[in-house]
């Protein structure tokens, strides 16, 4: 099977730079797996989609201001590093991308702040860097004062004020991810109670964020991708309400990987691509995503490859926005 099957034109403008005035202004296509057919819907409709004994699955990670920007110790080369994944138990030791890269040495130091500099420790198979982290004081303090939400690359101005919170979901709560689980940013707290009132329960996961979700595949043949391992925690009392559940419906591809996962691990590497045999998800909630992603293999796995490009192809049509501040798609 190769990644060149999960492809499609987008054209620049339909990239969302910025979030809609209202979390939970944004469009909704909802496919139907059964029927092989979709409708433009708004996200408001979305409660209208649940029923009686359905739980409602949502990613409670919440993204750290983990970009980071400073200078060479012995220089004034800018750089840039950042965190995607704590490896030591004292959390600070990172795994981390760095730009410039390749000039930047093992043992070299990089000033980011008067409280706080980075040391390069090594480098690893795909080019990221192993850091550490030297703080005159409490880490996660620091970063919250002197670094920058990690606005994926095609979002192209630097971030804001505002995208300390609109880059969160509103029910954000375990600190860990290098990027937000994007499905659940459309959700405000009279749009969880009126998915209560629909009969449905609602039950959180924790998936850290990290390379695993965001980087490139490196292969074109999907049996050969070996994603990155990233943390993931799904509570007893979130199986209890699955396994209670007439449907499980699933908010976001990184929901999707936990619930999927097996669950007595504390980290996955699950790579969901078109045969896997879902054992939970039913139905999900999906940002839309890049060509020849790992999380756009996951949606044409659940929907059927045909049928998710065709509706991609529909969503350019309509101009939908797309991306992490772009429009969702309820799958059925």
């Amino acid at each position: 099977m190769l990644l060149s099957d999960f492809d499609y034109h987008l054209p620049d403008d339909l990239i969302a730079q910025e979030p809609l005035p209202g979390r939970d202004g944004s469009r909704m296509l909802v496919v139907d797996r059964t029927t092989g057919r979709w409708e433009d819907r708004e996200f408001r409709d979305f409660p209208a989609y649940l029923k009686p004994k359905d739980c409602l699955v949502l990613n409670d990670s919440r993204v750290l201001p983990s970009r980071l920007f400073g200078r060479r110790e012995h220089g004034t080369g800018r750089v840039e590093i950042f965190l995607t994944k704590p490896i030591s138990s004292d959390g600070l030791t990172w795994e981390a991308l760095v730009h410039p890269g390749r000039k930047m040495r093992t043992g070299e130091r990089v000033i980011i702040s008067d409280d706080l500099t980075a040391e390069i420790l090594g480098r690893a198979e795909f080019g990221e860097r192993t850091v550490r982290l030297h703080a005159a004081g409490d880490l996660i303090s620091i970063l919250n004062r002197v670094g920058h939400m990690p606005l994926p690359p095609y979002i192209r101005r630097p971030d804001t004020l505002a995208d300390r919170e609109r880059y969160q979901t509103v029910f954000a709560r375990e600190l860990g991810s290098a990027a937000a689980p994007t499905a659940g940013l459309h959700f405000t707290p009279e749009i969880l109670e009126a998915c209560r009132a629909a009969g449905a329960s609602v039950a959180h996961i924790t998936l850290h964020v990290g390379l695993g979700t965001f980087q490139p595949l490196r292969s074109e043949t999907l049996e050969n991708v070996h994603l990155h391992k990233e943390s993931f925690v799904v509570p007893p009392e979130t199986t209890k309400a699955m396994e209670a559940a007439k449907r499980v419906v699933a908010v976001g591809t990184t929901a999707v990987r936990a619930i999927e996962s097996d669950p007595a691990a504390s980290e996955t590497d699950l790579f969901i691509y078109p045969g896997f045999r879902f054992r939970r998800t039913a139905a999900m909630l999906t940002n839309f995503h890049l060509p020849k992603s790992s999380l756009l293999v996951l949606v044409c796995a659940f929907a059927g490859r045909e049928l998710a490009l065709e509706a991609y192809r529909h969503a350019v049509s309509e101009k939908y926005r797309f991306y992490s501040y772009g429009d969702c798609m309820l799958i059925i």
